[in-house]
């Protein structure tokens, strides 16, 4: 077994404590990452706050993982030692399912293995990456890039994975009026995303006082949601609407802002259920759907996308000594855009 340094948190209103977490021993297609930046996700506080349903603490969150390889198992081909490498929210699949056989390895029938929160296939508990290392099978660890730093590439891990998906899978392209609903952690990186794809963009924010953050970011309007104006001005727009918000929102209003065919894709996961009428939907042939991350093909295509066009996050470095005032600071939307533990303060 291998000893990694981790912060933990042992329940839903307890801080995060230093922590000593086992690592498995590398088997055959198995890789071992020293871990240098894991960003904060805001599932990472769904999940360590217990909003979401029962959790086995202690608890090690982190799904955006970047790091470098410090060992291989006999069969890995594909990575060597001192390789740039990242891991997202999922570590394994059952790789047989339809699913797994189309790259869509996260629905997968049988279930994927979470990075944390999870069961892996040896029935241990898996823990994410608060923590110095992590063991990975070969074909969940990921390439990044070298134009893109380590600690501006953990965030794509799960924030750009997030929003490339539906921005993909829904054609954002030339000609396509995208809007972005939450100007955070995943908006700023919907907006850049949906820019590059040559989607005309807009931000639909509670104020505007991220307008010009959002102006620069490629965003080629931004208007207040907390004007009722807002919603009479842009009915019947847009193409596609992505919405990021993780808070419980009126739907049917932003289902408004639809053009004919249009669809509005939820990534966003609050713990409330959102109500649809569904006269919001047939009226214009609306859909409405959800997102998430997307398979290990397509995160490393996302990779390479967003390397080619010079696309990251908006980072702030934290400490490990920080996580639970970062966490505080996510929850009042008191960050631009992502924060990233420095690992090496653990």
């Amino acid at each position: 077994m291998i000893k990694a340094k981790a912060r933990a948190v042992d329940g839903p209103d307890k801080p995060f404590r230093t922590a000593e977490i086992q690592r498995r021993t590398l088997d055959s297609q198995d890789v071992l990452i020293e871990i240098k930046y894991a960003g904060i996700c805001h599932s990472d506080i769904h999940t360590a706050h217990g909003d979401w349903g029962p959790v086995n603490y202690p608890l090690v969150p982190g799904h955006e993982i970047a790091g470098i390889v410090t060992d291989v198992g006999a069969k890995v081909t594909k990575y060597k030692v001192g390789d740039r490498v990242g891991v997202g929210c999922m570590v394994d699949s059952c790789g047989e399912c339809k699913s797994c056989l189309k790259d869509e390895e996260q629905f997968c029938l049988k279930g994927n293995t979470q990075t944390y929160a999870g069961v892996d296939k040896y029935g241990e508990l898996t823990q994410g990456g608060y923590s110095t290392h992590i063991v990975v099978t070969e074909k969940f660890v990921l390439s990044i890039p070298d134009s893109i730093e380590l600690d501006e590439a953990a965030p794509l891990l799960c924030a750009g994975i997030t929003t490339y998906s539906p921005l993909n899978h829904w054609g954002a392209s030339s000609g396509k009026k995208v809007a972005v609903v939450g100007m955070g952690g995943l908006g700023h990186m919907a907006v850049q995303i949906a820019h590059a794809m040559g989607a005309e963009v807009t931000v639909l924010s509670q104020t505007l006082k991220k307008k010009d953050d959002g102006l620069k970011l490629g965003a080629d309007h931004y208007y207040a949601t907390s004007d009722q104006e807002t919603f009479t001005t842009l009915a019947n727009t847009f193409d596609l609407i992505i919405n990021t918000v993780s808070a419980k929102i009126d739907i049917n209003a932003y289902l408004s802002l639809l053009g004919l065919d249009g669809a509005l894709v939820n990534v966003g996961a609050p713990a409330e259920p959102l109500a649809v009428n569904v006269f919001s939907l047939i009226n214009g042939n609306r859909s409405f759907a959800g997102s998430n991350i997307g398979g290990i093909r397509e995160t490393q295509e996302m990779l390479d996308f967003c390397a080619e066009h010079h696309i990251v996050p908006k980072i702030e470095i934290i400490s490990a000594d920080q996580i639970d005032e970062a966490y505080e600071r996510v929850l009042a939307s008191d960050v631009k855009y992502r924060f990233v533990i420095d690992i090496s303060t653990m």
